[in-house]
């Protein structure tokens, strides 16, 4: 046993980027439950783009958004190998225990989405998980291989995406445009640019009054959001898992490697990755936050910088991992009740900020809305290592697990 591994076969470095991903991801996703969707990307739409707020943007563009998606979607791919390569050596079927946990994983994901808050990623993750597992006997260097073929395939979407959302910015601010020209780059850019006066109102309508009425109104708007994800995020999900896969099993994720290396991927990660992400903020910025740089800025010209960075993070918290004490065993809980944690901050939060709760949708400013995160951080750091010192799983894991496996599991230690 090594210094990342611990009894129970748990891979103790896994659960500590697993513990620090969800707990970053909700510092941006904190803003998707508070505000209208295009706040999200955009900070002059909403909440505020100067002073503190847009400081708030700044920091969590250049530290936090996208690097943490990364991570997780990383660990996804390690962790499913890792659970497929376990139920073989028990001599269970790979494929029966893989399928069985995707298929209730993308049930927890569509309720996760249409009930509760349209901002999730699990809808996503199992479809992809259950393609990424066709990859999984090939050697950590194809794997790497592959993943970079599907994370070129995802570059190229979001060049053409990027072309067309400029050449719709350009035609509705051209002079003399016509309303129709205004009218589609609108709808082409609903989620990059301040809303409508009456789109806002329509939203903060929705979204402060009953769960009834915000239902409705994310079918209306947002019933094809999971298919069209699985179509854009799909290449560049498949590729990260893959890469996580090859991590799992050339030993980076478990902290096999020697120290130095991990040094330098940090050295690098975080050399290019900070002063890149730093300039692309601050050119968003001095421009006035247009759609199509927003779009670019977050998804394109970022791309090898938040890859870079996350790779940076990683090698960062498995040096972390390794020295061990009581803040790791914390995030190493949270890691492992990862699935409990992502979906108890989205009823919490929905409960905050949704009309059926206490209903401050939209009435926060980005400083505000982002307090709520240290708060939710603090709980799950509180909450996570109790309940597993006494129970097996987090209740959502083992609702997963038993779903899955088609039987109440054992729950009690």
């Amino acid at each position: 046993m090594t210094a990342a591994t611990e009894p129970g076969r748990r891979i103790l470095t896994l659960d500590v980027l697993r513990g620090v991903a969800v707990m970053g991801i909700f510092s941006v996703n904190v803003v998707g439950f508070a505000m209208p969707d295009p706040a999200y990307l955009n900070p002059a739409a909403y909440g505020g783009a100067t002073g503190v707020n847009l400081a708030v943007w700044a920091l969590n563009f250049i530290l936090i958004d996208n690097k943490m998606r990364c991570l997780f979607s990383l660990l996804f791919g390690a962790s499913l190998l890792l659970v497929a390569e376990r139920a073989e050596a028990a001599g269970r079927s790979p494929a029966a225990v893989h399928y069985s946990r995707m298929f209730w994983l993308l049930v927890f994901g569509v309720l996760h989405f249409y009930l509760v808050w349209d901002g999730d990623i699990l809808s996503l993750y199992a479809p992809i998980g259950m393609v990424a597992y066709a990859f999984r006997r090939l050697p950590p260097e194809r794997l790497v291989a592959a993943a970079i073929v599907f994370l070129l395939m995802d570059a190229a979407v979001m060049v053409e995406l990027w072309r067309d959302f400029a050449a719709g910015e350009a035609a509705a601010h051209a002079p003399g445009a016509s309303a129709t020209a205004i009218l589609q780059w609108r709808s082409q850019g609903e989620s990059l640019i301040p809303p409508a006066p009456a789109d806002l109102a329509r939203d903060l309508a929705a979204y402060r009054g009953g769960w009834s009425g915000m239902l409705a109104h994310r079918w209306a708007d947002d019933a094809l959001d999971p298919v069209t994800n699985l179509i854009l995020a799909g290449p560049q999900t498949l590729g990260l898992m893959l890469l996580g896969m090859a991590g799992l099993r050339s030993g980076f994720l478990t902290g096999a490697w020697d120290a130095s290396r991990y040094r330098r991927i940090i050295l690098v990660g975080l050399a290019v990755g900070l002063p890149a992400h730093a300039s692309l903020a601050w050119w968003m910025w001095h421009s006035g936050f247009p759609g199509a740089l927003v779009f670019a800025g977050h998804f394109l010209f970022a791309m090898p910088f938040f890859y870079l960075q996350a790779a940076a993070y990683a090698a960062a918290i498995i040096l972390l991992a390794r020295r061990g004490g009581a803040l790791v065993a914390r995030l190493a809980a949270v890691g492992r009740a990862a699935f409990s944690n992502y979906l108890g901050t989205s009823l919490i939060a929905s409960g905050l900020f949704f009309g059926f709760g206490l209903g401050l949708y939209g009435r926060f400013d980005r400083l505000e809305a982002w307090l709520v995160a240290p708060l939710l951080w603090a709980l799950m750091l509180l909450w996570s290592k109790p309940w597993l010192d006494r129970w097996r799983y987090g209740p959502f894991e083992w609702l997963w697990r038993s779903l899955a496996r088609g039987r109440p599991q054992p729950m009690r230690r």
